[in-house]
């Protein structure tokens, strides 16, 4: 049986099963402290019978400033931003990721956020299939995103960027079809 509760400062030296996949994105601790005390109820674990940590999501809400509005498309108003969502290897295809994702939901729609977003490697269709069955599409292709290309094709990767229109959005305004074929920079995407 696996617990989710909020993550707490000690749980951060026992994230490492979790953190050693290879498309685990993994930060310095001070990263992590940071997210617990600016954003305590969007970091959530997972935790098993033996007191291990065997998932975690982390998240947050943001904002370009309003003086961007004039950028359009590209303005992001106030939104859930999925950091890192990651399941120890031997507890996948168990629903815990759509639980810890579920649980970041419920934490955005309680700070009125229009949209819940993230960032997927092209290249990591098994993620980008969860993503899919649970509500994410396609809004657009960063070119160039990650700085690494485990697959070994070039130097770089392009992600892309999913999101998930929660209920302050109720004419998916911030949703598109075919987002798969809108490309744009890195420097494009936050402007805060």
């Amino acid at each position: 049986m696996t617990t989710l509760r909020l993550c707490s400062p000690k749980d951060i030296s026992k994230l490492n099963l979790c953190n050693l996949d290879p498309l685990t994105e993994n930060y310095h601790r001070r990263f992590y402290f940071d997210y617990i005390a600016k954003w305590p109820t969007m970091f959530i674990v997972a935790e098993n019978q033996k007191g291990q940590i065997v998932g975690y999501v982390m998240g947050k809400v943001e904002e370009d400033p309003i003086y961007l509005t004039f950028l359009g498309d590209r303005y992001l108003p106030w939104h859930g931003h999925v950091t890192a969502l990651t399941v120890a290897p031997q507890y996948r295809q168990m629903g815990l990721a759509k639980e810890l994702t579920a649980r970041l939901d419920q934490a955005c729609e309680q700070e009125n956020a229009w949209f819940l977003d993230l960032f997927v490697r092209v290249s990591n269709e098994t993620a980008i299939n969860m993503y899919k069955k649970m509500g994410y599409s396609v809004y657009r292709r960063v070119v160039g995103y990650y700085s690494d290309n485990p697959t070994g094709k070039g130097d770089s990767e392009d992600a892309f960027d999913m999101r998930k229109s929660l209920s302050r959005d109720k004419h998916n305004r911030y949703i598109r079809k075919n987002g798969e074929n809108y490309r744009i920079n890195p420097e494009d995407i936050y402007h805060g």
